[in-house]
């Protein structure tokens, strides 16, 4: 069955991020996955999985598709499976941004919140939507659980159809990729699309304050220190898209180093962007240093700031914590609201 607006899902342009491509003599690229008609790199992900459950027999018409996500995979897959024909039962961390979850009902999700807790505890959002599906499917098809952490159809969406992408709208041009890590299943993916056709790319990962993904490419282990304001991003495991990854590079990224990055953006480049974005970002500028000047590097632009609005771009939120705030903020500080 085919819909238009899966159509609209990939071929996503590159954008040539100026400030940061000056900063560092390189031309950094930034992949617009923020115009996939659900919002972010996502709906790629939801595509490949729901394509992969029909082909293999694994869902019924009108069946559940049933998934624990942070929000932008889930709305993803409310629009895929909306478009299909299917129904989407979404479980989400309660403290994700409220946007997403407007998103989310928006789209067409039934949705349920959960209180956070750690990947061990049987309390997790992925094993309560694992356990949920399990019931759902009560008849062959009648739900399935999407798995995006550990279903090789993310990857393999990722490697045929991002990673293709990049190196064909790069004419092959390209000296480096990075991205942080959610499910890994886009970084993995592009970087197998990639090396296949340049073995000697460099193939990188930003790591936000809280993930565990950087000591374990640096250190052999999985081991997490601080936190991060960022969401979906930041995984304290090996998931199943990125165990036989391995990278060149791999970058520790604070909120300090990349919320002025994104405030720029905004003020320079009219490009506002969610904090996954802009840390993949600030670890594209210490790629480019890396690798010196006159490269090519590339980066994604997972999704657009307004799902953020009231927390990267708040700067009562921001200063709460003692991170940077948007300059625009403070510049209107001082004017009367009296009209």
């Amino acid at each position: 069955m085919n819909r238009p607006i899966l159509d609209l899902i990939g071929n996503t342009p590159l954008i040539r991020l100026d400030g940061p491509s000056r900063a560092t003599g390189c031309e950094i690229l930034g992949k617009a996955e923020f115009l996939n008609p659900g919002g972010s790199v996502k709906d790629r992900t939801a595509l490949g999985i729901v394509r992969d459950a029909e082909a293999r027999g694994l869902i019924a018409k009108g069946g559940t598709f049933v998934e624990g996500t942070a929000g932008n995979t889930g709305i993803g897959l409310a629009t895929v499976a909306g478009a299909l024909g299917y129904k989407s039962l979404i479980v989400m961390p309660r403290t994700q941004s409220p946007a997403k979850k407007d998103a989310l009902l928006a789209a067409g999700a039934q949705v349920i919140e959960v209180d956070p807790a750690p990947f061990s505890s049987e309390h997790h959002f992925v094993h309560i939507s694992r356990r949920l599906a399990g019931e759902l499917n009560t008849t062959r098809g009648a739900a399935y659980w999407a798995n995006q952490f550990d279903n090789p159809a993310n990857k393999a969406f990722h490697a045929g159809t991002t990673g293709v992408e990049i190196w064909e709208q790069t004419g092959g041009r390209i000296d480096g990729f990075i991205a942080s890590a959610g499910t890994g299943g886009s970084l993995a993916g592009v970087a197998q699309a990639l090396r296949t056709r340049k073995p000697d790319v460099a193939i990188a990962l930003a790591d936000p304050a809280g993930g565990a993904l950087y000591s374990y490419f640096t250190e052999g282990e999985l081991k997490s220190e601080g936190s991060s304001i960022t969401e979906g991003i930041g995984v304290g495991r090996l998931t199943g898209q990125l165990t036989d990854l391995a990278v060149d590079h791999a970058y520790r990224i604070q909120d300090e180093d990349f919320l002025p990055i994104l405030f720029d953006l905004v003020a320079t480049e009219g490009l506002s962007l969610g904090g996954s974005a802009g840390v993949n970002i600030a670890g594209a500028m210490r790629l480019a240093r890396d690798l010196g000047p006159g490269k090519t590097i590339v980066t994604l632009l997972c999704d657009a700031g307004a799902r953020y609005a009231n927390r990267i771009y708040n700067a009562d939120y921001l200063a709460a914590r003692n991170l940077p705030v948007p300059p625009w903020s403070q510049a209107h500080a001082g004017l009367s609201t009296a009209v």
